[in-house]
C-alpha cells in the first residue's frame, strides 16, 4: 500500500476554536440571507403537505448512511477515511444548499425546512448514525469506542447557525419587506463570497497537508457526493415529486455540513488524518458540484407541485 495512504490515519491537521467559531458566523449569514425571502407562510404550506419534506428526511437520515456503508465496504478505504465518509452522510443539509436550491429553481422553503428540521434532528441523529453505522464496519468500531460526542455542542451549533439567522432573516421579511427586497440579492452574493473566501484561507494553513493528502480521499468524495444527489433525486423520483420539489430534495441530500462535520472531527475525533481530509475537501467539492448542477438545472423551469384542494 502507498505509504501515503497509511500515513493518513496519523495526520491531524489544524484548524483553531476561532476559525471554527467564524466558519459558523459565516454559514450563519448564509442562512439569514435565504431567509430573507420567506415567510411563516412557506412552512404551513409544507406541513399542510409533508410527503416532500418527509421523502427528504428520509433520504438525508437513512438511505444515505446506508449507501455510505456500502460503498465503504465496497472500497475499503482506510479507517479514517471510512470514518470520515460515515460522518459526513449523518451530517444535517448544510446552509449552502439553501442556496444552491435557489439558483436552481428548485423549492427553497423546502430546502430550508429540510435544513431547519434535519440540523435539529442533527442533535440525536448524527451521534447517533455515526455510532450506528460506524459500528457495523470493523475498522472504524475501534476508532469509535474512544470518542463520545456532546449533543450540547452540537444544539448550540444549530441554535447559533441556523435557528437564530433564520428567525430573524424571516422576521425582517415580515416586519420590513421593503428592506428584505432591498437586502436580499446582494447578501446572497455578498454570504457566498465570503463563505468560499474564509474556506479558501482556513484551508491555506494546511494546504500542504491538503494537497498531499486530498488525492487518497479525492476520488471517494467525488463517487460519495454523486452517490448522495442521486440518492436524492431518486428518493424523490420514486416519490413521485415534482421537479420543483425534486431540485430541492437532491440538492439537500448532495449538499452535507461540512462545517459541522470538522467541527465535530476537531471537537470529538481530535482532527484525525482522513476524517479531517474528508470533511475538508467535501467542502469544497460539493459547493463545486452543487453550483454546477444547479446551473445545468436553471436552464429549464421547474413544474411545480398542484396546489391541494
Amino acid at each position: 500500500m502507498d505509504p501515503t495512504t497509511q500515513a493518513i490515519d496519523e495526520v491531524v491537521l489544524n484548524f483553531s476554536p476561532t476559525s471554527l467559531t467564524i466558519l459558523n458566523a459565516v454559514l450563519a449569514i448564509v442562512m439569514f440571507s435565504i431567509a430573507l425571502e420567506l415567510k411563516p407562510a412557506d412552512f404551513k404550506r409544507i406541513l399542510q403537505t409533508p410527503k416532500a419534506l418527509v421523502t427528504g428526511l428520509v433520504s438525508q437520515f437513512l438511505l444515505l448512511p446506508a449507501l455510505t456503508l456500502l460503498l465503504v465496504m465496497a472500497t475499503a478505504p482506510r479507517p479514517s477515511i471510512a470514518l470520515g465518509m460515515i460522518l459526513v452522510a449523518a451530517c444535517p443539509g448544510g446552509n449552502i444548499s439553501n442556496f444552491i436550491t435557489h439558483r436552481a429553481g428548485g423549492n427553497a422553503a423546502l430546502s430550508v425546512s429540510m435544513t431547519a428540521f434535519s440540523t435539529v434532528s442533527a442533535i440525536v441523529m448524527t451521534p447517533l448514525n455515526i455510532a450506528f453505522w460506524g459500528s457495523l464496519y470493523a475498522p472504524t468500531r475501534a476508532i469509535l469506542r474512544e470518542t463520545s460526542i456532546d449533543p450540547m455542542s452540537v444544539a448550540i451549533t444549530v441554535g447559533l447557525m441556523l435557528v437564530l439567522p433564520l428567525c430573524i432573516g424571516m422576521a425582517v421579511n415580515v416586519r420590513r419587506p421593503d428592506l428584505s427586497a432591498r437586502l436580499r440579492r446582494p447578501m446572497q452574493y455578498v454570504s457566498m463570497g465570503i463563505f468560499i473566501a474564509f474556506v479558501a484561507l482556513s484551508l491555506a494553513a494546511n494546504w500542504a497537508l491538503f494537497l498531499q493528502y486530498a488525492g487518497v480521499v479525492a476520488a471517494l468524495v467525488l463517487a460519495h457526493n454523486g452517490l448522495a444527489l442521486a440518492t436524492g433525486y431518486t428518493a424523490a423520483t420514486v416519490a413521485g415529486l415534482s421537479s420543483f420539489d425534486r431540485r430541492a430534495i437532491t440538492i439537500e441530500t448532495g449538499i452535507q455540513n461540512s462545517g459541522l462535520g470538522l467541527i465535530l472531527i476537531f471537537g470529538f475525533f481530535g482532527g484525525l488524518g482522513g476524517m479531517a481530509v474528508v470533511a475538508a475537501f467535501w467542502g469544497i467539492w460539493h459547493i463545486l458540484s452543487g453550483i454546477g448542477l444547479a446551473a445545468v438545472m436553471a436552464r429549464r423551469p421547474a413544474a411545480r407541485p398542484t396546489a391541494p384542494a
